[in-house]
């Protein structure tokens, strides 16, 4: 069987370096691997604006109907399992609490829409001065409530009682509980993703804000055609894996390339070739529990050339004389990629996969947190790779097409 080198032997072939330089500094410890010990996360409990998305599942993004208030009861279970294992757990809810209001006021503005198209003759800068005399006298609660519901008012004029009538329309972020996505954390620092469907384009901007506020100030924002999504990426020690198929493109890839901005001489991207929403992520389909321990769904894993469950991947280097990576190595069975370079693969049986088991959270080595209720065959098999697994009840979440990966960012893991 063909091996590939490692980074430091391509550093003796290339020349690579491992210094770096940061343009932003934060006394957090990135992430280098996914499985070295989370030490804080950003999540979002959802509330109010999830309702918009359930009663038609399809358009939010979602798999089905869940009950709301079950769904937030699970999330808050979730964030208080993570919190007994010592990891400090911000949340969006909290932190627009705690920022300015002249900033949550900016934010508001930004999203609060009066809508005058059915009447020609309205006077637009009295309609404005009439928004934003609205907007000032908002509590801190309703300005997160339009933050999260990004509300229009669709104005006509009428003869009766005010003298107007309105439709009110509303874009809620329904998808930001799954903090997974909006951003991705690599040893450089935060990386603001670009979103491939339109209605997740405004969870970016609160995700940016939040960094802000906890002094973590984002080196890089993708832009134009790029597209980047957070369940895409895996820190791996001396490599970043990057997932390029439904949600991520190659764009995006490139930009964060020539910025720079993974932080590792090492790029793996992986490529998907079936473009299907139950496997949109890398990680809905892979995932890693230790330096040498990964799962797989099994339609992955056994999958041959030329089937659309095959999984390929390209090897970039980076070169010391600038910022630029070299393609190394390309259409590399992915599988193969893993078993050379000395990982152990746990097979995922379709059952669980429709189950999300997949898509679990490491905080540490072979320790993850994952969703409860998988087949007893799976238990066993991460029992006898000596995995401690947290099984949380999540029913209702999982409808949203995620789990315990998808609704974590983790800002902070310990030296691998």
């Amino acid at each position: 069987m063909k091996t590939y080198p490692t980074i430091s032997i391509l550093a003796l072939i290339l020349g690579l370096s491992t210094a770096c330089s940061r343009e932003q500094q934060s006394t957090m410890t990135y992430p280098q691997s996914e499985w070295a010990e989370a030490g804080a996360i950003l999540m979002h409990t959802p509330g109010q604006e999830l309702f918009n998305g359930v009663i038609h599942p399809s358009a939010g993004l979602f798999e089905d109907y869940f009950d709301v208030d079950l769904a937030a009861a699970e999330h808050r279970n979730y964030i208080h399992q993570l919190e007994k294992n010592g990891i400090h757990v911000y949340t969006v809810e909290n932190i627009l609490q705690e920022i300015g209001i002249d900033t949550l006021r900016m934010l508001a503005s930004r999203v609060l829409v009066y809508d005058t198209r059915a009447i020609p003759g309205e006077d637009a800068e009295a309609t404005e001065q009439y928004r934003q005399d609205v907007l000032n006298k908002m509590s801190r609660a309703d300005l997160v409530r339009c933050i999260l519901l990004q509300p229009t008012v669709k104005l006509t004029r009428t003869d009766n009682n005010t003298g107007y009538e309105a439709q009110y329309i509303q874009n809620p972020l329904m998808n930001l509980y799954f903090t997974r996505d909006q951003s991705i954390t690599t040893p450089r620092g935060h990386i603001i993703c670009r979103m491939n469907s339109l209605q997740r384009a405004p969870e970016t901007d609160i995700i940016e804000m939040c960094y802000h506020h906890l002094g973590l100030h984002p080196v890089l924002r993708v832009e134009g055609e790029g597209r980047l999504e957070g369940g895409d990426y895996f820190p791996v020690g001396t490599a970043s894996f990057i997932g390029c198929g439904m949600r991520t493109n190659i764009e995006g890839i490139r930009q964060l390339m020539e910025a720079d901005a993974f932080g590792h001489d090492t790029v793996i991207v992986v490529r998907d070739h079936k473009f299907w929403q139950m496997q949109m992520h890398l990680d809905t389909y892979f995932n890693i529990i230790d330096r040498d321990l990964c799962t797989m769904v099994r339609s992955r894993l056994e999958a041959m050339e030329g089937q659309p469950e095959y999984v390929t991947c390209d090897l970039y280097a980076r070169r010391p004389d600038s910022k630029n990576y070299v393609l190394w190595q390309q259409d590399i069975p992915f599988v193969e990629y893993l078993r050379n370079r000395g990982m152990q693969i746990i097979p995922i049986d379709e059952e669980d996969e429709m189950h999300y088991a997949n898509n679990f959270l490491t905080i540490a080595p072979r320790h993850i947190m994952a969703v409860g209720g998988q087949s007893e065959a799976l238990q066993q098999r991460l029992k006898d790779a000596g995995v401690t697994v947290e099984w949380i009840p999540l029913e209702s979440l999982i409808d949203g097409y995620g789990a315990a990966h998808c609704m974590t960012q983790v800002l902070q893991r310990s030296s691998y």
